[in-house]
Formats: structure tokens, C-alpha cells, sequence
């Protein structure tokens, strides 16, 4: 019998001014020496690492830096941190910015722990047994990494590129700060992103074999709603305080196991898995990949179970009319809209991308590990199905 489990040890610090108190709660949680990793110039001409640096400086704590994280976070800036980290004698992470930052930072903590490769922890050679304590400033509603025990990093040592995530509790990081205000300044496409990757951690979980859960369910409807109400609110008025801040809960509240709890399994995670090997290879923003990606697997798998596409569609689109296969193909089209309306891509095309075949079998081998492993739990996926996914995805 499978068995639900829900763990959120995280502390989080939330409202305006909560990355000013970062210096009291790390010195509180045994800190005396801060790497502090951060991603481009935007933390710097913000302001935001002086205010940083000041919070640590008043509570006597020394720190180095290193920024540099991007999007897809590359495996030889972890490596990079790692020997800083060590050379410098430092005892706690503190990452300032986005998934991208926060998923390096946790990368670098597993490494400086483990005398071998880090890398290991990613290819499933090693598990992390240890890890450095990590506290994060977030600056973008997106990956839910400020709670969630996964980390995706890029292997830009190898040729493709190789994307693939490491999940362990030993990973939640212990403190988060979470201050809306940070992502005023976020660009209206980082917004739609953010929030797809926000709505997709949710339907992964939605979509799982098993026993349903009442009460999850209605949880996961309640959070997609916001989230979709709170994107086109914080479009319109990039500085709408209560927009951004429901925005940035539901981003950690999406991805810390809250909307699986109680359910048998943690969800399908297909399109997310199918997703890291398209912006491995084509660099593309995740959420923009995911939403390029998620009809076309929507369509492919929703003969499994139309009600369950049907009882989404009729809670959260009031889709009244039809039977359970008619209401499921409109909740499919109500979601790409949904995404639309948040100026992201439902197809490849769209996503700027022209395909060719031989450039679908590439993603679909990459996805399946050269045809040794299944995707998926709602309805597992073999190679022909992710080919089949990509194709009809390059369709549109």
C-alpha cells in the first residue's frame, strides 16, 4: 500500500522588508561565515545585495559572493561554489534570486559534503547523505524551490547538454524570505512563466493514478484559480502588492507537497521531465517549454480517465455541458488559453522552435534514456508516446 507523506520544515519569513531580517535568523540558526549566490545584475541594481550585506554586517557575520547563476542552472558554477565554499570556511548558503539561483545554491551544498563528484547525486550514481545549511531570498514566483526538496541543474560539461533533477528532503532549505515587493520588476513575460511553472507543479500532482483525495483536490483548484486570477492581476499593475503576494505563496505552497498531500503517489511529472530535455537542448524558458508541451500531452493521455479532466474543468472553468470527454477536450482549451492569456506558447511553433523529425527522435530518446525508462503516472509514457507528444507539440 502506498503511503502519503508531507514534510515542510522550511521557516519561512514573509512581507515586505523580510530579506532586511535575513542577518538576525541566520545568526539564530548558527551562522558566522555566508556564501551568498546570486544571479545577474538585477540584485546589484536593485539594491537588493547591499541590503543583504548590510542585514549580515550588523549581526558581525562575515561573507563571500558568487553570482553568475542563469536559467538552467549550469553544473560548472555549482562546481565553482563548491571550492569557494571551501576554500573561504564558510558554514551556510544564502541564495538571492530565482529557481535558478536557489536550485545552484542547493547543488553546492549536496557537493561540499560529498568528496567525490556532485554530479553524482544527478546522474542517480549517489544519494546526498549531508548538506549544508541553505536559507534563500526569493525574487521570483516560479519554481517553488524555496520549499521544495528538488533541485534541476545542467550539465554544460557534456555535449548535448544533460538536464536532470536531484529530489531529497535534504534539500528544503531552512529559512525563506519571501518579500512580494521583490518581484515588481519582474517582466511581464517572467510573470506568465513563473506562474505556468506555478499552475504546472499543481497539475502534475492533480494527474495521478490512484485514489483521489477530497480535500487536496478542492486545495489544488482553490491555488490554480488564484494563481491564474493573481497572473492577469499582476499584469495589468506589475506593483499590485496583493497580487504578487498570492502570487508568491502559491509558487511555495504549488511545489512543497501540499497539493499531493493525502494522495497515493506524487503525481505524473511527465511533461515536466519531457520539458527539462527541450530546454537543455534549445534553452528555453521552463514555463514557457511547459505550456508548449502540456496540451499535446493532455491530448495523449486523457482517454485514461476523461472524468478526472471533466471534474477539473467543471470546477474551475464552470464547465456545465457534455459528457465527461466533451468537458475534458474544453478544460484542455480552457488551460492553453489560460497560458495565452499569460503570453506564453501552447506549441513549438509558438515557442519559436521548427522541428524536424530527427530532431523530435533526439528529444523523445533523450527523455526516455534511450529507450530504457517510462514516463509518467497518470499514464505512463514509452518512447513512442514522448515522440508522438513532440511531434504534435511542433504542430502548433
Amino acid at each position: 500500500m502506498a503511503l502519503s507523506q508531507y514534510f515542510a520544515p522550511t521557516r519561512v519569513v514573509f512581507g515586505r522588508g523580510a530579506e532586511e531580517q535575513c542577518g538576525v535568523f541566520l545568526k539564530e540558526n548558527g551562522a558566522t561565515k555566508v556564501l551568498i549566490h546570486f544571479g545577474g545584475g538585477s540584485v546589484i541594481r536593485s539594491s537588493l545585495l547591499s541590503r543583504v550585506e548590510k542585514s549580515l554586517s550588523e549581526q558581525n557575520l562575515s561573507f563571500v559572493e558568487l553570482g553568475g547563476a542563469k536559467p538552467n542552472p549550469r553544473l560548472s558554477l555549482v562546481r565553482e561554489g563548491i571550492k569557494l565554499y571551501k576554500e573561504e570556511k564558510c558554514d551556510y548558503i544564502l541564495a538571492v534570486g530565482g529557481g535558478s539561483a536557489i536550485d545552484s545554491a542547493k547543488a553546492i551544498a549536496y557537493g561540499v559534503m560529498y568528496d567525490k563528484d556532485v554530479w553524482d547525486f544527478y546522474s542517480g550514481k549517489a544519494k546526498p547523505s549531508a548538506v549544508a545549511p541553505l536559507a534563500v531570498i526569493l525574487t521570483l514566483s516560479a519554481t517553488g524551490s524555496e520549499m521544495s526538496n528538488s533541485s534541476v541543474i545542467t550539465n554544460d560539461e557534456v555535449n548535448p547538454y544533460d538536464k536532470v533533477g536531484c529530489n531529497t528532503d535534504l534539500g528544503r532549505p531552512k529559512l525563506a524570505f519571501l518579500n512580494p515587493e521583490l518581484t515588481f520588476t519582474v517582466s511581464a513575460y517572467q510573470t506568465g512563466s513563473g506562474s505556468t511553472d506555478i499552475m504546472m507543479h499543481t497539475l502534475e500532482r492533480f494527474f495521478h493514478s490512484g485514489e483521489t483525495f477530497e480535500y487536496t483536490d478542492e486545495n489544488a483548484i482553490t491555488l490554480l484559480n488564484s494563481v491564474w486570477k493573481n497572473t492577469l492581476k499582476a499584469l495589468k499593475n506589475p506593483n499590485d502588492y496583493e497580487a504578487r503576494a498570492s502570487l508568491m505563496w502559491a509558487g511555495s505552497l504549488s511545489h512543497n507537497g501540499l497539493t499531493a498531500a493525502g494522495n497515493p503517489t506524487g503525481g505524473d511529472w511527465s511533461c515536466h521531465r519531457m520539458e527539462h530535455e527541450l530546454s537543455a537542448l534549445y534553452d528555453v524558458a521552463h514555463g514557457a517549454g511547459l505550456s508548449a508541451i502540456w496540451g499535446s500531452w493532455a491530448r495523449h493521455v486523457c482517454s485514461t480517465d476523461y472524468s478526472r479532466f471533466a471534474y477539473l474543468g467543471r470546477q474551475l472553468f464552470s464547465i456545465k455541458e457534455g459528457s465527461d470527454k466533451e468537458a475534458c477536450m474544453k478544460t484542455i482549451g480552457a488551460f492553453e488559453e489560460v497560458f495565452r492569456s499569460f503570453g506564453m506558447p501552447v506549441g513549438l511553433h509558438e515557442l519559436g522552435l521548427n522541428l524536424s523529425s530527427s530532431d523530435i527522435e533526439a528529444l523523445a530518446l533523450k527523455a526516455s534514456w534511450n529507450k530504457s525508462r517510462t514516463l509518467g503516472d497518470f499514464q505512463k509514457l514509452y518512447y513512442e508516446d514522448m515522440k508522438a507528444i513532440f511531434a504534435e507539440a511542433n504542430k502548433r
